[in-house]
Order: structure tokens, then C-alpha cells, then sequence
């Protein structure tokens, strides 16, 4: 009878943790869910490496409209985009517009080698460990965030960009 007993203690307390982890499980793997970006959150801060070794700050950008896009070089619609993007950039840069295209969890040969073949002039920060990527909740590539002067989210869009798109977007963004 007291064997029973204890059995029947253990078993209970047995069930007791495997529901507890199960609830942890699930609360972890569902939380992105919970808590997704929208338009009007503050952009979640970020420090990430640029090629050139320097440290890029999102919130360093205080006071400028910026372009966040994540991309990748073996990603078509990311290749087709870059161009237009540079040659924007060249147009907003002095308006107080910046773009910070993030790469994620490439080498750097190959980034660089991307970068001299379209010869990009904005920084490229790597996202190697793609711990930002997640932070932004990016499924897929190419993905463009547009944060506004204050550091809000203004718009996201997933998929290649126009020309004539990127330029609407920039200059919803550019400081008044």
C-alpha cells in the first residue's frame, strides 16, 4: 500500500513538471508571436559591425529618417533592388536620410565581393549570428523597415523594391 502510495506521488509530481515544461516550451516558441513590430513601435536598438569595422547604432541615427533593409547576396530580388537603392541613397544622404542594409549570416568575402561588383556606397553592417534579423521578426529576404526621425516604425515591406518605390519611401522619411 505505501509503494502505491509513492507511486502514485511520483506520478503526479512527474506530471506536474512535464506540464510546467511543456508550458515553457510553448510560451518561448510562440512569445515573436505575442510581441510582433507594428507600425508606430519604437524600432527595437541594435549595435551591429559595418565593413569598414565601424560600430553601427540604430539609435545612434537619432534625428534621420533610415532604411533598414535585410538582405542576402545569393537573394535576386535583393541583388536587383541594391542598385536603386544605392543611387537614391546618393540623392536622400544629405537630406538625412540613411540606409543601413543588413546583411545576415554571410561571410564577409562575399559581402565585400557583392559590394565592389555593384559598387554600394552605404554601410553594409553583417549581421552574422542573424540576432537582429530575429529581433526585426524577418522571415524573408529582401525586408525593408522605414524608421522615421523619432525612431518609430513607419512602414515595412516584404519583397523586391521598385525604383519609384524606394524614392516615395525615402522621402516619407526624410526629416521636415
Amino acid at each position: 500500500m505505501k509503494k502505491k502510495k509513492r507511486f502514485i506521488m511520483r506520478s503526479i509530481i512527474l506530471g506536474i513538471l512535464v506540464a510546467a515544461v511543456a508550458y515553457t516550451l510553448y510560451a518561448n516558441f510562440t512569445k515573436d508571436k505575442w510581441e510582433k513590430l507594428a507600425i508606430g513601435d519604437k524600432a527595437p536598438d541594435f549595435v551591429l559591425t559595418d565593413l569598414e569595422g565601424n560600430q553601427r547604432k540604430l539609435s545612434d541615427y537619432k534625428g534621420k529618417g533610415v532604411f533598414l533593409n535585410f538582405w542576402g547576396t545569393w537573394c535576386k530580388p535583393c541583388e536587383k533592388e541594391m542598385p536603386a537603392m544605392n543611387r537614391q541613397y546618393k540623392v536622400f544622404k544629405d537630406q538625412g536620410v540613411e540606409i543601413l542594409a543588413v546583411n545576415v549570416g554571410e561571410p564577409e568575402f562575399l559581402i565585400k565581393k557583392f559590394v565592389d561588383k555593384h559598387d554600394l556606397v552605404f554601410p553594409i553592417p553583417k549581421d552574422t549570428n542573424k540576432d537582429v534579423m530575429n529581433m526585426y521578426q524577418i522571415n524573408k529576404l529582401p525586408a525593408t523597415y522605414l524608421i522615421n526621425p523619432d525612431g518609430v516604425i513607419t512602414a515595412y515591406e516584404e519583397g523586391e523594391l521598385t525604383e519609384a518605390k524606394i524614392k516615395g519611401m525615402m522621402e516619407s522619411i526624410k526629416p521636415q
